[in-house]
């Protein structure tokens, strides 16, 4: 993948997580986010090579990442502290689990070569990310141990997935 490309579709998705959050936190409002998403997610759709590949990995990775924070949120696992919701989830939600599902058309390809490497930082960071709005006032944990445990092993198995399926969506 070009360099530069990789570099913008990181930093696109780093400024729709940003506006996401830091809407919330210091404007109660998620139309930054909504807005950004949006932008993003447009412009990674038309610049793509790989369009049918680009709409089917962001529903593969988005829907499951979706009703997974839904069935967490619902159970009391932990909760956002949000201006608008869309059932149980913020609003924005709506575009961050796209915005970041678009990276692993473009992005993450290169995660196929480090299958062990991807599955540990994903099952690392992908919890962390979440924690980080635990601090910001963001997110409320009400039970860390679930939490923790049920964080792991879900970004943990949608790397396993995407490395065994969806990637392969990528060389059709």
């Amino acid at each position: 993948m070009n360099k530069i490309k990789c570099f913008l579709m990181l930093s696109g998705y780093q400024i729709t997580w940003l506006s996401c959050v830091l809407g919330e936190v210091f404007y109660k409002s998620f139309i930054p986010g909504l807005l950004f998403g949006f932008i993003f997610l447009l412009i990674g759709f038309f610049y793509t090579n790989y369009k049918k590949n680009f709409v089917l990995i962001l529903l593969s990775i988005s829907i499951p990442g979706y009703l997974f924070d839904s069935i967490l949120v619902y159970f009391k696992v932990y909760n956002f502290n949000t201006s608008h919701y869309l059932g149980l989830l913020p609003i924005w939600m709506l575009v961050l689990w796209p915005s970041f599902a678009s990276l692993f058309n473009e992005v993450f390809t290169f995660l196929y070569e480090y299958k062990l490497s991807a599955v540990f930082f994903g099952s690392v960071l992908g919890p962390l990310t979440y924690y980080s709005g635990y601090p910001l006032g963001l997110i409320n944990i009400n039970q860390f141990y679930l939490f923790f445990l049920f964080m792991i092993f879900f970004w943990g198995m949608l790397m396993i997935c995407y490395l065994n399926y969806l990637i392969k969506f990528k060389f059709d």
